[in-house]
């Protein structure tokens, strides 16, 4: 097992006193700093922390109190996130959806969550249990009191299994998560990271906090090509077909660093990087850690590093068990919390891992195992084997029901132009034991991408039945 020293409240390293506001701290200490660009607008913290306090004034006028639920409905646009950050300054907990989740699942979700009102930035939804807030800015002044301890996001599982979960956690554990990762990667104050994923997101909270935690500079833009949006930035969290296509498009670009999830890393990708004077780091998070875990400095091996500053790791049976200072109060359920650790206080994170030297090694979920012919198949080590060839950007291994085996594996796959599917099925043979071999290799559908974030199995699944059972028929 590999311990950090876990205190009980975290250290913010006198960067962020306990009377005040991250935002309103550094007005305090770098009032004409430049803190944040809008698109082409920069505002120092003084004029963010005006704009944050007249919004908060709109939103208490409207009734908005603390301890409130509050839904947030948007993208990634400067207009959401002022929002976001004058409803944490009212003491709202917040939970952000994304827009693209269907009206069926809102229904089933909603109301368990003990929500009041609802800020849809998008097109309008019917929400008729809540009720609607507008953007609105009043001149005035309006704060309730820094509680690093307050439950202030809620923030949806994956939902692999069911209906999403909402984890809940204080500034306090997300600012723990910031300082972990900073530890590692550096982000000084001349520093600007691209808010280029969304705060519905857990790995979108984890820029806006690294942000307010280093006092450094941030970029939020509305949706234009990533060279186009990462213009200025030095840092970025990048999923590595991201990162392939930037260096793929030649583009100049400033990053210093980028901190890429969502796959196995390819060397020749952080090679090229490299290169071109970008650092890689990647990791393993989850949602209810509030981001990272393990972190590393890209280096070709196939583990994700130690556990970070106030992280703690440990294998029991296989599976990876965690607990941390960033770890979410509770999953939140008509108006309680609900414990997220067994009766030994740790989260089991239902992933199989191994810690070797300290450095975790995560095999894969749990849930994905299958069985072909009497041989268990775990998908992800299909994946990182088929992942190491040189057109290949994204690839997923989803098992079809098959009358002689059980089930069989299937290649969904994201590709280069040119790349032969047939080929690519005769290069994997070379490489995989008979039963890990696809038996049929698919393009990834445009319908299935999720902008960077994780795409769904279960979704693939249903994807892959249908794809066969139409050729079938």
């Amino acid at each position: 097992m590999t311990q950090q020293e876990m205190p009980d409240s975290v250290s913010l390293s006198g960067l962020i006193q306990p009377s005040d506001w991250p935002w309103r701290h550094w007005r305090q200490v770098r009032a004409k700093a430049p803190a944040l660009r809008l698109n082409d607008e920069v505002l120092s913290w003084s004029d963010l922390c005006t704009r944050v306090d007249q919004l908060a004034c709109g939103f208490a006028a409207q009734g908005v109190e603390e301890g409130d639920g509050v839904l947030l409905r948007a993208w990634n646009h400067p207009r959401a996130l002022l929002a976001w950050l004058a409803l944490l300054q009212c003491g709202a907990r917040v939970l952000p959806v994304n827009p693209q989740l269907p009206q069926s699942l809102l229904d089933a979700l909603v109301p368990d969550l003990t929500l009041r009102f609802a800020l849809d930035l998008e097109a309008a939804i019917a929400l008729p249990e809540l009720s609607p807030l507008q953007m609105q800015s009043l001149p005035g002044d309006h704060a309730e009191a820094w509680l690093p301890e307050r439950l202030s996001t809620m923030t949806l599982t994956s939902g692999s299994t069911g209906l999403p979960k909402a984890a809940v956690h204080t500034c306090q554990a997300h600012l723990a998560s910031a300082q972990g990762v900073l530890s590692l990667m550096p982000f000084g104050a001349e520093d600007d990271w691209l808010l280029s994923l969304p705060l519905f997101h857990v790995s979108g909270q984890g820029i806006l906090w690294r942000w307010l935690f280093a006092g450094a500079r941030m970029t939020v833009r509305d949706k234009q090509p990533l060279a186009q949006m990462l213009h200025g930035c030095t840092h970025a969290s990048l999923v590595p077909t991201q990162l392939w296509r930037l260096l793929n498009d030649d583009a100049a670009v400033s990053l210093k660093a980028v901190l890429l999830g969502g796959a196995s890393i390819p060397v020749e990708l952080t090679e090229r990087a490299r290169k071109q004077g970008i650092r890689s780091f990647c990791g393993y998070g989850l949602t209810e850690f509030a981001s990272t875990v393990c972190a590393k400095e890209a280096d070709g091996a196939a583990d994700v590093g130690e556990a970070l500053p106030g992280r703690e790791v440990k294998i029991v049976a296989g599976e990876i068990w965690l607990r941390a200072s960033s770890m979410a109060a509770g999953y939140w359920r008509d108006g309680q919390l609900l414990s997220l650790t067994n009766n030994e206080g740790w989260f089991t994170t239902r992933d199989r891992g191994a810690l070797h030297n300290g450095r975790l090694t995560v095999v894969g979920r749990l849930d994905n195992l299958f069985f072909s012919g009497g041989e268990g198949i775990q998908p992800e080590e299909v994946e990182r084997v088929i992942l190491a060839h040189p057109q290949v950007q994204q690839v997923f291994i989803v098992p079809l029901d098959d009358a002689e085996y059980g089930q069989r594996p299937v290649a969904v796959v994201e590709c280069d132009d040119g790349c032969e599917l047939s080929a690519l099925a005769t290069w994997s043979a070379e490489r995989l034991a008979r039963f890990q071999q696809p038996v049929r290799c698919l393009l990834l559908p445009e319908t299935l991408k999720n902008g960077g974030i994780k795409i769904s199995r279960r979704a693939l699944c249903e994807w892959v039945r249908q794809q066969t059972h139409a050729t079938v028929s």
